[in-house]
């Protein structure tokens, strides 16, 4: 999804070097950004190696210290990953400056009854489009997706869904730049979206 909307400047925000911060580097290496992991202590491990390894360390920038006081150096936010298993988690949520034009927040790892940002962006009422969807995917995820107009492909699926896919709940939009394939899962509910580039 980050490299499907040319994310330029990408965050996450976890306790732990993971498999997704190995992915979202890979997403930052194919829009020409960066990705910046803040994490709450240094830590040296086999995924930090892979990413040396696979030539993205140049394109990772790891932040060690209080996310609290981290994140706020960050402004127009792209795309940002924060793992919520932390008891503050809210406070960061509510932290994010995110690029109004269009950007995408996820919350990973929110545990039964725990909330996300629930489409409540800081200073984004009234003015831009928020759309959140909340899943049961994996230990609990919520997107959130920001931007003005149809340009996160979040609109009403009466303007989103030009025409039905040969597959079963799938939709395409097609636009100038991209198209979005759009795929909901009848059995749980969950709507996957994706965006490929014109070049596809």
């Amino acid at each position: 999804m980050a490299a499907g909307m040319s994310a330029k400047l990408i965050v996450e925000v976890t306790s732990e070097v993971s498999l997704s911060t190995i992915a979202l580097a890979a997403a930052a290496r194919q829009t020409g950004g960066k990705l910046v992991c803040i994490l709450p202590e240094p830590t040296q491990d086999e995924v930090q190696k892979v990413i040396e390894d696979s030539g993205l360390d140049d394109i990772v920038e790891f932040k060690t210290g209080d996310p609290v006081e981290l994140l706020p150096n960050y402004e127009n936010i792209d795309f940002c990953l924060v793992n919520c298993k932390t008891d503050n988690y809210m406070r960061l949520l509510k932290l994010l400056d995110v690029n109004p034009r269009r950007s995408v927040v996820v919350a990973n790892n929110l545990l039964e009854g725990r909330k996300g940002l629930g489409g409540h962006v800081k200073g984004m009422e009234n003015k831009v489009k928020v759309r959140s969807m909340k899943h049961p995917i994996g230990r609990g995820m919520e997107i959130t997706m920001i931007g003005k107009g149809t340009e996160t492909g979040v609109g009403d699926r009466s303007r989103r869904c030009v025409h039905r896919t040969d597959r079963k709940g799938g939709f395409v939009k097609r636009t100038d730049k991209s198209k979005w394939i759009v795929k909901v899962d009848e059995k749980s509910g969950e709507e996957h979206i994706f965006r490929l580039p014109k070049t596809f």
